[in-house]
Parts: C-alpha cells; structure tokens; sequence
C-alpha cells in the first residue's frame, strides 16, 4: 500500500513539473510555474520519506536544517544582479549531492557484496558525471563572481589533453561494470571526474559562460538520471531526464543565438585576449564621439520612439531600477519605449527579463530580438546599456571577427544612438565595437546606474 502511494504522488509531482516547465515559457506564467515547481518538489520529498530504506530521520532533520540555513539567505539576499553565479554555485550543490549519493550507494554495495554489473554502471555514470559538474560549476561560478580570469586559460595541447582524461575515464567506467568490486577504479573515476570539470571549463571565455552553466545544468540532469536508475527510484529519473533535455536544447538555442557550435564554445578558447589596449579605434575606422547629459536628456525627451537595450552593464551598476523611472518620465511625455532584449544578453539565458522585471518594467515592454528588429529603423533614439557584442555590426560585416555571422540587434538602423559604457575598454568577449565608432553613436561614459540618474534629472527639466 505504502508503496502504490509514493508511485502516485510520483507520478503527481511529475506531471506538475511538466506543467511547471510549460508555464516558464512565458514571462506572464513564469511565476505560477514556479510556484508548482515548488509544490511538486515538496510532493515528491514526502513520498520520499514514506520510504522504507530510510534508518534514521534524525540525519534528514540536520540536513533539511542545513539546507535551509543555507538556502534561504541565497535566495533572500543574493542581488538579481549576481543571479547567474548563484545558479553555477547551486548547479554544484546539486552535482555533490548525486555524487555522494553515488559513493554511499558503490561503497554499500561493496560492503554488502550486492553490485551488479548495470547498478555499477548507472553508478559509476553518475559519479563521472556529478564530479564533472561539481568543478565545473565552481569554475564558472568563479569566472562570473571575476574571482577567477574571464579570458579563457590555455595551454598548448589542452583539447588534447583533456578529450583524452575524459577517455581513461570512461575506460575505468568500462573496467568497472566488468569488476565491480574494484574501489581503486571507483577511486580513479572519481578523481578523472574532478579534473576534467576543472580543466573543461578553465579554457572557456567569460562570454560563453551562459552556454557553459546550461550545459552544465544539463550534465547535473543526467548525474540524477543515472541516480535514479542506481536507486531504483521514478521520479529521480523523471526529473533528471527533463533537467537534462531542458538544459540540452537551452545550450543549443544559445549556441545557435550566437551563431556558434558545441565543439567551438567547448574547445575555441573563445574570448582570448588578443592583444591592445582596449584604445577606440575599431575595424570600422574612428574614435568614440561623447556626450553630454543635457544633450543625451534632450534627445530623450524629445523623441517619439526610443528603444532601450541592456546588457551585462546594467546588471553589474544594479540600474534597472533607474532605468524603469527614466522610462517612466520619458512616458509622461508622451515617448513610446520599448526594450529590445536578446536571447544571450547578460550571463545566464532571461538575465535582462528577470532584472527588468524585478523592477517592475511590464512584461509587454520586454521584446524579443526577432520581434523588434524591424522597429530599429522607425525608432528615434536606441540607448544602450551596458551591452556590447550582441549590438556589434561587426558580426554581420567582419569575416575575420570571431563574433562574425551571431545574430545581433539591428540598433545601427535608428536615427541616434546613445551608449552607456564605464569606459573606452573592449567588452567581455574582448572584440571591439564597430557601433561606437558609427557617426550615428554618442558615448555617455560613466557608471550606468548614476548616469541614468542624471538624465532624469534632465529629462524632468527638459
């Protein structure tokens, strides 16, 4: 009896995690997903507890304290800003708890002399697996948090060096099903697991990062596939599979978003630093142009249609929420704004939507990039907020720049542009802008978050 109920409320939990992922497809339900994502998790930890293999519920008492402690102030008070390196650190909680779900299970089955060869294998996969994506996120997680260099970290040989780490342990998986009761090859598997995490995402550029914590999120999803199949338990399984289907097919919508494979985002050493100093001068010829606050206010005020585009600088100043007053003074005046928001904009795939809407912008102002690009030419001023490549017309006319054929914002197509930048520096990709050198391009440097500030303040003496 015991049994046929925590089947079904499996079965509940995973059809309101199917639901819930529908509903995260768009902005207006995203919340209420959510909020059955939720709900099916607590169903299924409930099941869980019915259980008969569980020994001792004091231990899940100390773990659910724990987690708690530890929860509840990164969900409370991490800022949204800094919300790309809290998944990557989460995606490696996730990973280290399959991961010592798999040592627990090998090192019982060892014991007990009870391992077969298909229980050591989902094992064995999902150790490999959830070391992989422990250092893995931990690496992105410091490349975001810019603990460790953006730029991607080589040297000669590593593709080589790596493809063949990863080889020796899928041998060791291999020789493992054959000996199951072999801990020294366990061991290896651990360790190759560990490294290769590490050392695959060392090589990779700040600016693929996005791409790196969804595939990673993806790996985490499979670990827990591979967790269930060891644990004989349904809904690890169900939810592995989604998490692992979901963070495959995001990765390859990024990927396509920037025009870019697998292989190059993995082994392209993308966003190498190639030399300069990061002066103006770019492909395109000529120097960045400035301007002033009454100006860039005057235009402002004064225009029809102005369309706004963030990026990763508006998250790192924190302005969205001086963004949303400035629209709303520029609203008051009659000026229809709109932002323009693409798909790998910021550090994590909804970075700019999730920002934007924390500060209360209306859903119906956020568009995507295919559903704005033909408004550029109509639009009176493009402002642009911290955002660099995906605003880059050197992706469409440089064939020599590594950003070349990524689909960007059409913002060189608008009557005036203005850009807010911290300074004359390259963005995180390291390639130059050939937009902020276009005689229709004003810079207003500074921080964006006291900038905005400023131009309302112009805009309401305007």
């Amino acid at each position: 009896m015991t049994g046929t109920i925590i089947q079904l409320a499996y079965l509940f939990a995973a059809a309101l995690f199917i639901l819930a992922l529908r509903a995260l497809g768009q902005p207006a339900t995203a919340r209420r997903g959510m909020q059955m994502a939720a709900f099916g998790m607590l169903v299924a930890v409930c099941a869980t507890l019915l259980d008969q293999r569980i020994v001792t519920y004091e231990w899940l008492a100390v773990g659910v304290i724990a987690g708690a402690v530890i929860g509840y102030p990164m969900g409370m008070w991490v800022p949204m800003t800094a919300m790309p390196q809290r998944i990557a650190f989460s995606h490696a909680f996730g990973a280290l708890a399959a991961t010592l779900v798999g040592v627990g299970e090998y090192l019982h089955g060892l014991h007990e002399h009870t391992l077969t060869h298909g229980q050591t294998l989902a094992l064995g996969f999902e150790v490999l697996l959830g070391t992989l994506t422990v250092t893995g996120s931990l690496m992105a997680f410091g490349k975001l948090q810019e603990i460790l260099p953006g730029a991607p970290v080589t040297f000669r040989g590593q593709n080589v060096f790596n493809l063949s780490l990863l080889a020796t342990g899928v041998v060791c998986l291999a020789w493992l099903v054959v000996a199951p009761f072999s801990p020294q090859i366990f061991l290896a598997i651990l360790v190759i697991g560990f490294l290769v995490g590490i050392l695959m995402v060392l090589p990779i550029g700040g600016a693929d990062m996005p791409v790196v914590v969804s595939l990673l999120n993806s790996y985490a999803g499979l670990a827990a596939v591979a967790t269930g199949f060891a644990l004989d338990n349904n809904i690890l399984i169900v939810v592995g599979a989604l998490d692992g289907a979901s963070g495959f097919i995001l990765s390859m919508a990024m990927s396509k978003a920037m025009n870019r494979s697998f292989a190059n985002v993995l082994f392209g050493a993308f966003g190498a630093e190639k030399g300069g100093d990061g002066a103006a001068a770019s492909a395109a010829g000529g120097e960045m142009v400035a301007i002033g606050f009454d100006e860039a206010a005057m235009r402002l005020a004064f225009a029809q249609r102005v369309i706004i585009v963030p990026g990763y600088g508006l998250a790192v100043a924190q302005a969205q929420h001086q963004v949303r007053e400035l629209v709303g003074l520029m609203e008051k005046r009659g000026v229809d704004v709109r932002f323009a928001i693409h798909p790998v904009a910021g550090r994590m795939p909804g970075h700019m939507n999730v920002l934007l809407a924390e500060a209360g912008v209306s859903y119906d102002k956020l568009v995507d990039m295919e559903d704005i690009n033909d408004r550029f030419a109509e639009a009176d001023v493009v402002l642009v907020v911290g955002a660099n490549d995906v605003v880059n017309p050197a992706a469409r006319t440089n064939k020599s720049s590594p950003i070349y054929g990524m689909p960007i914002l059409n913002v060189q197509d608008s009557k005036s542009i203005i850009v807010l930048k911290r300074g004359r520096g390259k963005g995180f990709s390291g390639v130059e802008n050939d937009l902020f050198v276009s005689p229709k391009t004003n810079m207003l440097f500074g921080d964006a978050k006291e900038s905005i500030i400023q131009l309302g303040a112009e805009v309401k003496l305007a």
